[in-house]
């Protein structure tokens, strides 16, 4: 996996950030926990409420990779849309799947308050934009197809008119907007999850890379580069780092490089200007571009990587200048990057490698929400009730011919060049 890139701005309010020892013994534990990102701490949490011993291995520090690092937008589904679940399972399995998803939004926005965890929890909503006239009929046909069969009713399609209530930019014709979805400081949460897992019982350490494991009678050996831990059951949370933890679970996604800036503060009335509703947005591209304010009136732009050798942070302030142009005069504070693991479904990954080994993986980008149903599920299933775990795991996965990094690099690139050109080729087709 390439290494983050910059600090991110959510890392610049966190510089009191208390450190956690490593993992330096031999000892046994009910559970361990591989990675220290919403996934493994939401485990770590339930776990240890239903008053199992739990250790979570982290190799760097908590939410250093995506959990921490990402836009910070809170959704409910999946980065495919739902008629993709329904044909993989049928309706049925498809609508227990949303129903699980809109859970876990609710169960982050509980947390939050449950917890007390002070993370800009912003409760106005999302809005999924539309480039052209093409998307403008998707997210229509979308908006029908979860009423009729999910019982959705919440989507409000905007066009250009009712949109200006939200957003100041001539880039987008429509939206669908869903007053339920949220965005949040995502490390700040994850954080206050971890000390909320702590206090419950749970064992986290930091800068404690796992190099291995292997079984041992009806138990499991954990390896660290100091110590080991003895366990019965194993989960593998590591996103793109099963690169080269697991390279059996690195062969059922793509690593997608994923690029933020913050610019620095655009004020109170300018922010309000830009953005009146404070809903956060992400357009209907492939390539897509994905925004919102945060709670010192930043606008925070991010995007998928294009594949290109180019200067991410300045083209990434150039793709925000398509959408907002009257922002040519303000700088970038932060720009920072890193890595989300899509599957070629674009479906979450949810799993067993062997006896009493658990992954959860493949978010997709999509994941801030979902992440910690998974570690709720996981913990459900350790303690004798895998159902609805299972229900993920069915989710039928794509094997790709290796885990080769050289082959990852150029299926992305050619991936992503690919949808640009895609992108380009309908916008100018609907410009027509």
């Amino acid at each position: 996996m390439h290494p983050p890139i910059n600090p991110s701005w959510y890392a610049t309010r966190q510089l009191a950030q208390a450190t956690r020892p490593s993992w330096q013994q031999d000892a046994q534990r009910d559970v361990v926990i591989i990675g220290g990102g919403l996934t493994g701490v939401s485990a770590a949490l339930y776990l240890a409420e239903r008053g199992v011993s739990a250790t979570l291995l982290e190799a760097e520090r908590i939410g250093a990779q995506a959990s921490g690092r990402n836009g910070g937008q809170a959704l409910q589904g999946t980065a495919a849309s739902m008629d993709v679940v329904e044909r993989a399972l049928g309706l049925d399995k498809a609508r227990a799947i949303w129903g699980m998803s809109c859970e876990a939004l609710s169960l982050l926005k509980h947390n939050v308050q449950r917890f007390g965890i002070a993370c800009d929890l912003t409760e106005n909503g999302y809005l999924y934009a539309a480039c052209h006239a093409g998307q403008q009929a998707m997210l229509a046909n979308w908006q029908r197809y979860m009423a009729m069969q999910f019982g959705y009713q919440a989507f409000q399609l905007l066009d250009r008119p009712a949109l200006a209530a939200h957003l100041d930019s001539l880039a987008y014709m429509a939206a669908l907007y869903d007053p339920n979805e949220v965005h949040l400081d995502p490390l700040a949460y994850t954080l206050g999850l971890a000390q909320a897992a702590e206090a419950a019982g749970a064992q986290l350490f930091e800068q404690s890379p796992v190099l291995g494991w292997q079984r041992e009678g009806n138990s499991w050996r954990v390896r660290t580069a100091q110590g080991s831990v003895r366990c019965q059951q194993l989960l593998i949370a590591v996103n793109t780092a099963a690169a080269t933890l697991s390279p059996e679970l690195a062969r059922y996604f793509l690593p997608v490089d994923s690029f933020i800036v913050a610019t620095e503060p655009l004020g109170a009335e300018r922010a309000t200007a830009l953005m009146p509703s404070r809903a956060a947005v992400a357009d209907s591209n492939r390539v897509l571009n994905y925004f919102r304010l945060s709670s010192d009136h930043r606008l925070l732009f991010g995007g998928r990587g294009t594949g290109l050798p180019v200067d991410r942070a300045e083209n990434t302030r150039q793709r925000m200048l398509s959408v907002f142009p009257q922002l040519a005069d303000v700088a970038i504070a932060h720009a920072w990057g890193g890595q989300v693991d899509v599957p070629l479904n674009k479906l979450p990954h949810f799993g067993r490698l062997d006896e009493g080994i658990y992954f959860a993986q493949g978010f997709c980008g999509h994941g801030l929400a979902l992440t910690g149903l998974a570690g709720k599920l996981v913990a459900e299933a350790m303690s004798g009730h895998p159902e609805r775990f299972n229900l993920f795991a069915a989710l039928p996965h794509a094997r790709l011919p290796t885990h080769w990094p050289g082959f990852s690099r150029a299926a992305v690139g050619l991936g992503m060049a690919g949808y640009q050109l895609l992108d380009w080729l309908e916008a100018r087709y609907h410009a027509e």
